[in-house]
């Protein structure tokens, strides 16, 4: 019979994949607009090297963010009924995984590639003195970046504090 409980070995084990997971998934995409604003600093080649960068890290980073909600899963069935699913903060944490996961497939990955996909062509379109036709998209695309990342940054506040404070628990 395998042991179970907030003391159990494998609890513990689940509990440290669990943060790991937040700490290196979530970790490697909280500070995005930061390379957004270094990308902006570039430009040319330099600039959507940057950014480039930022959008295969953050590629990386989505897989690890999908294991979060698995362990968390885990650590319900394994506290011994320490938590239960029908904790607010437990399915509140689910529901709030599934609103990012929307706002990162519906907003940010599309934008940041697209974002990407603008700064080449601006690389291939020879200079006419003014500011390059893509400009007015690139300002749009960095506006939905912003604004969805700053709504992700606030849900990953939100874990926190449900992780922290345990409401309904």
């Amino acid at each position: 019979m395998l042991a179970v409980g907030l003391n159990s070995g494998i609890y513990k084990l689940l509990l440290l994949l669990h943060i790991t997971s937040v700490i290196v998934g979530i970790g490697a995409v909280m500070l995005n607009g930061l390379y957004a604003a270094q990308t902006a600093k570039r430009k040319g080649p330099e600039g959507r090297a940057v950014s480039e960068a930022n959008y295969w890290v953050s590629g990386i980073a989505e897989y690890v963010i999908y294991t979060i909600p698995i362990w968390g899963i885990l650590l319900v069935l394994t506290s011994d009924d320490a938590w239960k699913f029908s904790q607010t903060w437990i399915w509140l944490a689910l529901l709030l995984f599934v609103v990012a996961m929307g706002i990162s497939h519906g907003v940010m990955f599309p934008s940041h590639k697209r974002v990407n996909e603008v700064l080449a062509e601006m690389e291939r379109t020879p200079s006419t003195g003014g500011a390059p036709p893509q400009v007015t998209e690139l300002d749009r695309l960095n506006q939905k970046l912003a604004v969805g990342g700053m709504t992700l940054d606030v849900i990953v506040v939100i874990f926190v504090a449900l992780m922290i404070w345990k409401p309904g628990a």
